[in-house]
């Protein structure tokens, strides 16, 4: 059983590690040799190519979710928030072709994974299982976070998950330019700090670290 687990989490790495090239660059026959296997490795865990990607997916949400769980907490839930925004563009930007991916902007040899809305849990119908529990759990993280300044009286008292997902929005907005080559470093304290203050509807927010 360990070495079947083992196999398949080497064939996500290395897909995963492959697709930092582009999406081209993830074959499975380079997928394979890289991991040491043959191709029926491949259809033997995932089913084929559809179902890697599908794997990728999951894996590259859940080390969203690690990245954005490793945020600690402090007396200001607020510049808690801000935080997390930070750690959430840093994944993305660590990460740019497997972010891409994760949220279908690309696709790996005409394979993508649909997202569905998690404030509603509503959406296409392909986003489900695994997956959709790696992303919503991700996403669960922002909305811990929201809780706790809605309790503090620091922010909107709109719904929490409804302002989380608003906050997940402009996140992922933003942090899509920049991997795209449409903003700079300095958009932090002139666009994201500003638009998280209006999402957030609180006075200040900490000045982003430089």
């Amino acid at each position: 059983m360990m070495a079947t687990m083992d196999m398949r989490e080497r064939l996500i790495a290395v897909a995963v590690d492959l697709l930092a090239a582009g999406p081209d660059a993830v074959q499975l026959r380079k997928v394979a040799a890289d991991a040491g296997t043959s191709t029926m490795a491949v259809y033997t865990h995932f089913g084929g190519l559809s179902g890697l990607v599908q794997a990728m997916v999951r894996d590259g949400f859940l080390r969203l979710g690690a990245a954005l769980s490793a945020v600690g907490r402090s007396t200001d839930p607020v510049a808690d928030l801000v935080a997390l925004g930070l750690a959430y563009r840093e994944y993305a930007l660590l990460n740019p072709e497997l972010y891409r991916l994760m949220f279908g902007v690309t696709a790996v040899r005409g394979h993508r994974v649909g997202l569905g809305d998690p404030v509603t849990h509503a959406g296409d119908t392909r986003f489900r299982g695994d997956v959709a529990a790696a992303a919503l759990a991700a996403f669960d993280t922002f909305v811990a976070f929201v809780e706790t300044a809605a309790a503090a009286g620091r922010v909107s008292p709109e719904p929490p998950r409804a302002l989380a997902g608003q906050l997940w929005s402009a996140m992922h907005g933003y942090v899509l330019l920049e991997i795209s080559g449409f903003s700079s470093p300095e958009g932090l304290a002139q666009v994201l700090t500003p638009m998280m203050t209006k999402i957030l509807a609180v006075p200040d927010l900490p000045a982003p670290p430089t």
